[in-house]
């Protein structure tokens, strides 16, 4: 039996974009089926203590474009650090991926994820536009105006609020954050001991 990775994230999330594409080729790799669990981090933040970023000390959001720069460098993805449509609400995205998921599989959901954080943080998207992201999902052959109207379902949205109660059960305080055997891992900058973990 393969192992299985619970992917807890938010569609806004930076942090997760500059690590998705690594993680899912990492699970690939390793033969690691993914869960693809969007949550939503505000609620997550409530109970964990997390402050949303415009709450933030000066210094704390200073340096966060400081490392986002450096990481972005390093791993040679494309990233604006302060694009035009941020902050922004990731909701509408977030229940259109747990649609995506459901209608057409794990694979599908993982990249319209990416094609929406891509959207959002290299190519200057507002992905709390409906229309935007109507046309981002287009652009993975999706029917984004279907997969808008499952979004609103009253099943998705339940299956939305069980990741956020799972994620706060499991102790979750941030995206991307990744859980293994029982093993929480926070942050794109963790992935190498995930993959270590994925090896044993």
């Amino acid at each position: 039996m393969s192992k299985v990775c619970q992917y807890f994230f938010a569609t806004h999330s930076p942090w997760t974009y500059l690590g998705h594409e690594r993680f899912v080729a990492m699970a690939r790799q390793h033969g690691v089926q993914v869960e693809v669990r969007p949550v939503d981090l505000g609620k997550v933040f409530g109970v964990s203590g997390g402050v949303p970023l415009a709450k933030r000390a000066p210094q704390r959001q200073a340096y966060r474009l400081v490392e986002l720069t450096r990481w972005s460098e390093f791993l040679g993805i494309p990233l604006n650090v302060q694009p035009k449509f941020f902050p922004v609400s990731p909701e509408l995205s977030n229940r259109m991926v747990i649609a995506a998921r459901l209608t057409h599989g794990v694979d599908v959901a993982l990249a319209l994820s990416f094609a929406v954080m891509r959207g959002l943080w290299a190519e200057d998207k507002n992905i709390g536009d409906e229309e935007t992201l109507v046309q981002i999902a287009g652009s993975c052959g999706l029917d984004g105006k279907a997969l808008i109207k499952s979004a609103e379902t009253a099943s998705v949205q339940a299956e939305y609020d069980r990741n956020t109660e799972d994620a706060t059960a499991a102790s979750v305080f941030g995206s991307p954050w990744y859980v293994l055997d029982g093993e929480s891992f926070w942050g794109q900058d963790r992935l190498d001991f995930l993959e270590r973990a994925m090896q044993k």
